[in-house]
C-alpha cells in the first residue's frame, strides 16, 4: 500500500513537473512573440525615416540639378507669357520692349461704339490708359528667383510643365471716360432729355424733359475696358447698351436751392490783397406753392418770375480800390474828319469802356461790342473785303480791336485768338493789328493774372486809347513788343474797262500798296535784363492791287469815222462775193 502511495506521489510530481515545464515553454514562446513584435514595430518606425531620407536626398539632387541648370540663366523662364504675349527666354529689356510694342499698337486703335445708325469711336489714349508693363515683366523674371532653393526649383518645374500666364495691371482716367460716355449720351438719337432750366433777365425758365433711351453706363464701361485689356485681339464693334427711361421729375425745391443767392457787396481785403466781386441776390418772386401750381400745367416750358437784388456796392463801384495800377496802355490815331469812320470807332470804344474781366475769364471783342448794325448807330465806312477797299457798316472798328490788342500785350495778358488783316493798316505796324468780323473772326484774350482787370477805352478827336487797370503782381515785367518785316511783296496793276469814260482816258480807282511778311515778338525784362523772348505771330500781308479804270467810250468824231470805215469794209466784202459768184457761173 505504501508502494502504491509512493507511486501515486511520484506520478503527481511528474505531472507537476511536466506542467511547470509546459508553463516555462509557453512563457518563452510568449516572450519570443513579444520580441518578434517589437522587432517588427521597430522596422515599421524606421520606414518613414528611411523614406523621408530618400525624399530629402531626391530633393537635394533635384535642387542641385535645377540650380546647375538655372544658375547662369539671366532670362525669363521658358513657357511664360504676359497678357498672352510670349516672353519665354527673353531678357527683362527685351520682354518690356515686346510687350510695349503690342500694347502701344493696341492703344492707337479706334474702338467703334455703335447704336443702330449712330456710330462713334474711342481711342484708349483718350482716357489716358497706361499698362504697368515693368511690374509684369519683373513678376515674370522673378519666377524661380524670389524664394528659397526648394520653392524656386518647384516654381521652375511647375512653369516648365504647366506654363505661367501673367496679367498686366492697367489704369485709366475714369473722369475722361465718364465725359466721353456723357458726350455720347447727349448725341445719341432718341436719348432721354432731362429737365433743364436757365435764367434769362428776371425769369427762371424750366424746360420739360422728354422720355427716350439712356445708356447703361456701368455695362458700357465694362465692355470698353475688357476690349482694351485684351491686347492680342483686334477690336470688334461694341454695341452701346441702352434702356428706355422717363426724365426725372422736376424738383422745384432743388432748383430753387441751386439758384438762390444772397446779395453780397464787392470789397477788397488786404494781406494778401484779394478783390471780391459783388453777387446779385436771386430768389423766387412768388411762393413755392404758387410755383408748384405753375408746374401742374402740361406745358413744354414753365416760367417762374425771379427777384434780383443788386447789392449796395458792385465791383464797378470800387474804382481805384480794386483797379489802382495801370498795367498796359496803347494809343493809335485816326482822321477825325472822316466822320463815319470816327463815329464807328467811338461807338465800339464806348461799348468796351468799363468792361471788367475776372481772373481766368476770357474777353471776346465780338461778344462785348456786339453786331455792327445801323440800328446800333454804326455807319458805312471804308473796310477791306474781296481784295479791295469797300464801304461797309461798321468800317473802322478794327482800329479799336488792334489798339486793345497792343494794350493787352503790354499788360502781359494771354492772347487767345487774334488774326491779322489781309492788307497792312495805317495805324499800327506789321504784326501788331487784330482784325475782327462779326460771326467770323474774333479777338480774344484771357485774364491770366491774379486779380480782376478793367478796360478804359476812349476815342475822340482822332485819338484812340485803350488802358488796362488792375493790381500789380508781386513780380511785374517790363514788356517790349518787337515787329520785324522779313520781306516785301510788290503790288501789281490791274486795268478795268469803263464804258462811261471816253476812250484814252484813265482813272486810278485804287492805289497800290506793297505787302510783306513779318514776325512779332514779346520781350519780357526784369530790372533791365531780358528774361524771355516769345514769338507772338508770323503774318503775311497781301499787296493791294493798283486798279485803273480805262475808258472805252468813243467820242462823236471817232464814232463817225468808225461807222464809215465799217460801211466801206462791208461794201468791199459784198463786191468780192459778187466777183466770186461770177467766176463760179
Amino acid at each position: 500500500m505504501d508502494e502504491n502511495n509512493e507511486k501515486e506521489k511520484k506520478t503527481d510530481n511528474e505531472e507537476d513537473t511536466e506542467k511547470f515545464q509546459e508553463n516555462i515553454t509557453q512563457e518563452k514562446k510568449k516572450e519570443a512573440e513579444k520580441q518578434e513584435a517589437k522587432s517588427k514595430d521597430k522596422k515599421k518606425s524606421r520606414l518613414p525615416i528611411i523614406l523621408g531620407s530618400i525624399l530629402i536626398i531626391f530633393i537635394l539632387i533635384f535642387s542641385v540639378f535645377f540650380s546647375l541648370i538655372s544658375i547662369n540663366n539671366e532670362n525669363i523662364l521658358d513657357n511664360v507669357s504676359i497678357m498672352g504675349i510670349d516672353v519665354s527666354n527673353m531678357s527683362k529689356e527685351k520682354a518690356e520692349e515686346a510687350v510695349s510694342e503690342v500694347i502701344t499698337s493696341k492703344l492707337q486703335e479706334e474702338l467703334i461704339l455703335k447704336k443702330d445708325d449712330y456710330e462713334t469711336s474711342l481711342n484708349a489714349n483718350q482716357i489716358n490708359t497706361q499698362f504697368d508693363i515693368k511690374t509684369a515683366v519683373n513678376e515674370a523674371y522673378n519666377i524661380g528667383r524670389d524664394g528659397n532653393i526648394i520653392t524656386n526649383n518647384y516654381g521652375i518645374l511647375g512653369t516648365w510643365l504647366f506654363g505661367r500666364k501673367i496679367e498686366c495691371n492697367f489704369n485709366f482716367d475714369e473722369e475722361s471716360l465718364n465725359k466721353k460716355i456723357d458726350d455720347i449720351s447727349s448725341k445719341l438719337p432718341g436719348a432721354v432729355v432731362q429737365n433743364s432750366y436757365y435764367i434769362e433777365d428776371e425769369e427762371l425758365i424750366i424746360v420739360k424733359g422728354t422720355p427716350g433711351i439712356s445708356i447703361k453706363k456701368d455695362e458700357l464701361k465694362e465692355n470698353i475696358l475688357s476690349k482694351i485689356k485684351d491686347v492680342n485681339k483686334k477690336y470688334d464693334i461694341v454695341t452701346i447698351p441702352t434702356e428706355e427711361v422717363e426724365p426725372d421729375v422736376i424738383n422745384l425745391e432743388k432748383i430753387r436751392n441751386e439758384i438762390y443767392k444772397e446779395p453780397q457787396d464787392a470789397y477788397v481785403s488786404k494781406n494778401p490783397t484779394t478783390v471780391h466781386t459783388h453777387v446779385n441776390g436771386v430768389d423766387f418772386a412768388i411762393s413755392m406753392e404758387e410755383a408748384q401750381k405753375i408746374l401742374e400745367e402740361d406745358k413744354e416750358e414753365y416760367i417762374i418770375p425771379l427777384k434780383i437784388t443788386v447789392p449796395d456796392k458792385t465791383l464797378e463801384d470800387l474804382g481805384e480800390e480794386a483797379f489802382p495800377d495801370k498795367l498796359g496802355t496803347y494809343t493809335t490815331r485816326y482822321d477825325p474828319t472822316n466822320l463815319n469812320r470816327s463815329n464807328n470807332i467811338s461807338i465800339s470804344a464806348k461799348k468796351i469802356d468799363g468792361t471788367i474781366i475776372m481772373p481766368g475769364e476770357t474777353f471776346s471783342y465780338n461778344q462785348v461790342v456786339g453786331e455792327r448794325t445801323i440800328a446800333e448807330g454804326y455807319k458805312e465806312a471804308g473796310a477791306y473785303a474781296g481784295g479791295r477797299v469797300v464801304q461797309d457798316v461798321g468800317g473802322g472798328i478794327c482800329q479799336t480791336s488792334s489798339t486793345l490788342y497792343n494794350a493787352a500785350l503790354y499788360a502781359n495778358l494771354e492772347i487767345v485768338d487774334r488774326s491779322n488783316h489781309q492788307f497792312l493798316t495805317s495805324y499800327v505796324s506789321a504784326g501788331r493789328d487784330a482784325t475782327v468780323a462779326w460771326g467770323a473772326i474774333d479777338f480774344q484774350f484771357k485774364n491770366n493774372r491774379t486779380y480782376p482787370i478793367k478796360i478804359e477805352a476812349v476815342a475822340e478827336n482822332g485819338v484812340c486809347t485803350m488802358s488796362i487797370f488792375g493790381i500789380k503782381e508781386e513780380t511785374e515785367y517790363e514788356v517790349v513788343i518787337q515787329s520785324v518785316v522779313l520781306s516785301y511783296i510788290p503790288y501789281t496793276t490791274k486795268y478795268e474797262n469803263d464804258n462811261t469814260l471816253e476812250e484814252g482816258k484813265e482813272v486810278v480807282e485804287q492805289s497800290g500798296y506793297t505787302g510783306c511778311t513779318s514776325e512779332a515778338y514779346k520781350i519780357l525784362k526784369l530790372n533791365g535784363e531780358v528774361v524771355s523772348k516769345t514769338l507772338l505771330s508770323k503774318d503775311t500781308y497781301d499787296p493791294m492791287t493798283r486798279i485803273i479804270r480805262r475808258g472805252t467810250k468813243k467820242n462823236e468824231t471817232t464814232q463817225k469815222l468808225t461807222e464809215s470805215t465799217k460801211e466801206a469794209e462791208e461794201t468791199e466784202e459784198d463786191e468780192e462775193k459778187a466777183n466770186v459768184n461770177e467766176i463760179k457761173d
